[in-house]
């Protein structure tokens, strides 16, 4: 009985493995999560209290619970059902499917990924890049905002820059979740944007299913009040205009919406310009060449290639911030209060009508949308050309054209970026720009566009279109 045992070393280095990893997950873990979890939550109380609208619990609850929230909605359970006897497939594959669907669009919040590594990241990348300017009316209505209400930042769309800067700029009064195209289902980029709260969405499917489940989630964080940015137009402008709305993120949020017994959904309209959109060309070239699809692959390169070439420029001194961006905020309409104002439940409505009034309120908030973009340097000088058919014109005359132009859109309720007494210097210095990307020329004291950057020319005087 006494006598010693002899096993193979092997073996033994296994059961100390083995013993090692036991005492990590029992002991050690445990308490890890509860000093970091500790630290966590100290954070998140003390950023509630300077925020306008707090975290909601729905954004602090395990990704796991809100999946099993999700996958077991009596709506989805519903569907699947019917879709199961409709096409003759078992519920288990449905459901399968639907588990799939969850796990792609539930984001993971981080609240410390969010404010002391996203914020961060956006405000050092934001200022790097632009001369950031913000403007909002002169009675701050974000602040007069219920801190119960669900608010959803409506804007256009002109960049993936938008992201950054709208998130970096109201960082300080509540968090943001946006709605990601595939294009950043890339690793380790589509980690640390699910820890930012934002949820991948493939924006052209037609998968009744699949449309279901993100039809469900939307609602959900909807009604749980979770702050929301969204890009009607459902993608880039590609020539600079604004696009016509696409009404199915709206009606995600509003088709179940009674006014009376739910949650107010405040909707706030910003615009945003920028002096110099980093996808320019690559939205033109898209534009002519609509069939050809480019692939993830050339993306990556022609980004690399963008930021090489700007290294060596900073490395020769000769870099430069891309002028101005810029992000205007518009007063903000309540659901309640134009439910009330038309007598509308939408929860009530049947689909077509329902539909048209939600097409209706989508039209009103691209209005003002539209209004509210700022008008920077570069996008002044490019209407000029625009306005007066791309004709030679001096320096003196540009600049002639240009004050003009800023009194029809002041005139108008349009917000100008630059100071009165810093006109002339923003006006060369958007000159200096567009010459630098030889997008203008100077032939003897005269300013004269080539015709092949007509269409860039446009491109951004068709931003301020309004007027």
């Amino acid at each position: 009985m006494n006598e010693p045992i002899s096993i193979p070393f092997w073996l033994f280095a296994l059961l100390c493995v083995v013993c090692l990893v036991v005492l990590f997950n029992q002991f050690l873990l445990p308490s890890v999560r509860w000093f970091f979890r500790k630290k966590i939550n100290r954070a998140i109380n003390e950023l509630n209290e300077r925020l306008n609208i707090k975290l909601r619990p729905f954004q602090l609850t395990k990704r796991q619970v809100l999946l099993d929230r999700l996958v077991h909605d009596p709506q989805i359970l519903n569907f699947v059902q019917q879709q199961g006897i409709q096409d003759e497939v078992p519920r288990e594959v449905l459901m399968e499917k639907v588990q799939n669907y969850a796990r792609e669009i539930v984001p993971s919040f981080n609240a410390f990924m969010y404010y002391r590594i996203g914020f961060w990241l956006s405000k050092k990348l934001a200022k790097m890049l632009y001369r950031v300017r913000v403007r909002i009316s002169k009675k701050d209505h974000l602040k007069e905002v219920s801190q119960d209400a669900t608010v959803v930042f409506v804007m256009n769309h002109r960049s993936n820059m938008d992201y950054i800067l709208v998130s970096f700029l109201v960082a300080e009064k509540m968090a943001l979740s946006y709605a990601v195209g595939e294009w950043a289902k890339v690793w380790p980029l589509q980690g640390l944007i699910k820890s930012m709260g934002a949820y991948f969405v493939r924006r052209n499917s037609r998968n009744p299913l699949y449309r279901k489940v993100l039809e469900r989630y939307i609602d959900m964080a909807t009604r749980e009040g979770v702050c929301q940015a969204v890009f009607p137009e459902g993608g880039l402008t590609r020539d600079g205009k604004i696009r016509p709305p696409k009404l199915g993120f709206l009606d995600y949020m509003l088709r179940h919406h009674n006014y009376q017994t739910d949650r107010d959904v405040v909707f706030i309209p910003v615009g945003i310009n920028y002096d110099r959109v980093l996808e320019d060309k690559t939205l033109l070239l898209s534009l002519n060449q609509p069939s050809e699809k480019k692939s993830r692959w050339f993306a990556l390169k022609t980004t690399l290639r963008f930021i090489w070439h700007n290294i060596k420029l900073a490395r020769k001194h000769q870099w430069t911030r891309f002028g101005f961006a810029s992000v205007s905020f518009s007063p903000p309409v309540s659901v309640k209060a134009y439910c009330k104002k038309n007598n509308l439940i939408f929860s009530q409505l049947k689909a077509q009508e329902r539909f048209k009034q939600i097409e209706s309120l989508a039209l009103e908030l691209m209005r003002r949308v539209e209004k509210t973009v700022p008008v920077v340097p570069v996008v002044l000088v490019c209407k000029v050309f625009q306005q007066f058919e791309f004709q030679p014109m001096t320096i003196k005359s540009i600049k002639q054209k240009a004050h003009d132009l800023i009194q029809q859109i002041e005139a108008k309720g349009g917000h100008v970026v630059f100071p009165h007494k810093e006109k002339d210097l923003a006006i060369d210095a958007a000159l200096d720009r567009l010459m630098l990307r030889h997008i203008l020329q100077l032939n003897d004291e005269t300013i004269i566009v080539e015709k092949n950057n007509q269409q860039l020319i446009n491109y951004y005087a068709n931003s301020i279109n309004y007027l």
